[in-house]
């Protein structure tokens, strides 16, 4: 049986030889070219600034993305890893009570930049059932040998629940398998790491996750199509009827559920679920008797829209907020909205009036304007190209905080014919 000095000095020697057998470059990759720039106010802008951690958005099934890339850690002596662990948390803390899921890319971990195994003791016993608890998955990409000898290192203080949550993804193909791959900020340098495994993998590159080609959508399909697509096959019903039997049965069932729109749903439910709307069965949630399947529904329908509710065009206008006064975001909101297409702008107004209603329970449901809109937020509006990143969050938030909150401040002005109100 190895002693833990014995393992931490094997790991040691792991790292030093993997370092040898690649081609990693000595200092940190920049932080993706799409990141807006980080505000140095910030709290953590020593660490933020080189865009180590990461929130990508959600999941198919609600859970928030969280990435940690090891080739962004800069060298031991420019960072204090003190300072990096504080960051890890105030970044956790802000989604630690709804279910979230972490991706490590460990490529780019060298001597040079990585913490001491010391340091790592201390995050793992500073981070308590909090942060466990909602843990949903632990992702460790590209793992080496050096991961699974710190591992059992870890191993006498890591509890049986947690070490399930673990999965070793050796391709990135592969993590297509389990997560929405598309809204992943993955770096540069791990995208070319990985095209060099497969080059190398003996017998030829692992084959690629098989997708079926592309085809028409059924008349019925709910899933992944326009609103106006919707709207055609369904008898001109300007709200898509999964928005309206959710929120109905949300409104009757859930609004005084404590975490509503926190919590994911089991998958297999979720996918069962979605497969009745495309094909135009019915779907009773009365039977299922959980208020978290509706609410992960809702949540997923408006993420696999082909374009945002909001649109692909209000995204750099909503970046844009930050630079507006407090006091006129009120104001430069309701212009933003005002100009959305009728459709989107209906859908928009129903949708945002029920989280306000639900925001209206947040003593008891705890969901309060804020809250949603961490929720929210990500599955309203997105970029055209690429993932959101951690900076461009912030504004993305406190736009759909503002929706929420002021509702009939910013949707009241216009009222279009069709309108319907939840």
């Amino acid at each position: 049986m190895s002693s833990s000095a014995d393992l931490e000095q094997l790991a040691e020697i792991e790292l030093q030889k993997e370092e040898e057998g690649s081609c990693v470059t000595d200092g940190p990759s920049a932080p993706p070219v799409s990141t807006p720039s980080l505000d140095p106010s910030h709290p953590y802008y020593d660490v933020a600034r080189h865009g180590i951690i990461q929130v990508s958005g959600d999941d198919h099934y609600g859970r928030k993305l969280i990435v940690f890339s090891s080739c962004c850690l800069p060298p031991s002596h420019q960072l204090n890893h003190r300072r990096l662990l504080e960051y890890l948390k105030f970044t956790l803390d802000q989604y630690v009570e709804m279910d979230y899921i972490l991706v490590y890319f460990h490529y780019g971990l060298r001597s040079s930049n990585k913490p001491s195994l010391k340091w790592l003791r201390e995050a793992y016993s500073e981070f308590d059932r909090k942060y466990k608890k909602n843990l949903k998955a632990l992702y460790v990409v590209h793992p080496t040998n050096f991961i699974r000898i710190v591992w059992n290192l870890f191993k006498p203080l890591i509890s049986h629940k947690f070490g399930r949550k673990l999965t070793y993804v050796n391709y990135l193909a592969e993590l297509q398998e389990h997560l929405n791959y598309e809204q992943l900020f993955i770096p540069l340098e791990v995208l070319r790491h990985d095209e060099e495994l497969r080059a190398t993998q003996k017998g030829g590159p692992p084959p690629s996750v098989k997708t079926p080609p592309p085809r028409p959508p059924l008349p019925t399909q709910q899933f992944g199509v326009s609103l106006q697509y919707i709207r055609e096959k369904n008898r001109e019903a300007v709200i898509p009827p999964v928005m309206t039997q959710t929120v109905t049965y949300l409104k009757e069932k859930g609004l005084r559920t404590e975490g509503l729109f926190r919590r994911s749903a089991r998958v297999q439910l979720i996918k069962e679920v979605q497969k009745l709307y495309n094909l135009g069965k019915p779907v009773n949630f009365e039977q299922i008797g959980d208020v978290h399947v509706p609410a992960v529904i809702l949540k997923t329908f408006l993420r696999e829209l082909p374009e945002p509710l909001l649109t692909f065009r209000v995204y750099s206008q909503v970046q844009e907020l930050l630079h507006v006064e407090s006091s006129l975001r009120v104001t430069r909101c309701k212009q933003i909205v005002e100009s959305l297409p009728e459709h989107n702008f209906i859908v928009a107004k129903y949708l945002l009036c029920f989280l306000h209603q639900v925001s209206q329970e947040s003593i008891i449901n705890k969901m309060s304007p804020s809250n949603l809109a961490c929720v929210f937020g990500v599955n309203l509006v997105w970029p055209r190209h690429g993932s959101i990143s951690l900076t461009a969050l912030t504004p993305i938030n406190i736009f759909a905080e503002l929706l929420i909150e002021h509702v009939h401040t910013v949707f009241g002005s216009r009222c279009p014919p069709a309108q319907v109100m939840p």
